[in-house]
């Protein structure tokens, strides 16, 4: 009998499935891709979430919440406060959030060869 699949594959040393773990979620890497040049507010990475994606509704503002909250804590991002009233906090890519840029241009450009237009299309079709 194998325990090994008890096992957690980020629990066994697996860099590929703990890799998965840190950017799953819908929105992670988009998040990560807009803040490459610069720190942004809440609402325009709100904003920068619905540009340019056939088919997508509104985020939910505790999706949004949480996804901010998983890369802070990933620390892939950092989160400041400004402490005024009204509130003003602002999302910044961390040395290891910026590490990680050129990972996603390279799945950018992987994914403009071997995928084309028309599998975005339908991909963007099947998520509404």
């Amino acid at each position: 009998m194998r325990t090994s699949t008890s096992r957690s594959a980020a629990g066994c040393g697996c860099s590929v499935a703990a890799f998965q773990k840190l950017i799953s979620g819908k929105y992670k890497l988009r998040i990560l891709w807009d803040l490459k040049d610069g720190p942004l507010r809440y609402g325009a990475i709100r904003t920068g979430l619905l540009r340019g994606t056939a088919g997508t509704g509104e985020i939910a503002p505790r999706v949004l919440s949480r996804e901010l909250k998983a890369l802070a804590d990933a620390e892939l991002i950092d989160r400041r406060d400004y402490r005024v009233v009204p509130p003003k906090v602002e999302y910044r890519l961390t040395r290891k959030g910026q590490s990680f840029i050129p990972v996603i241009a390279a799945i950018r450009t992987w994914g403009s060869r071997h995928l084309g237009q028309s599998a975005i299309a339908v991909s963007g079709a099947a998520a509404s």
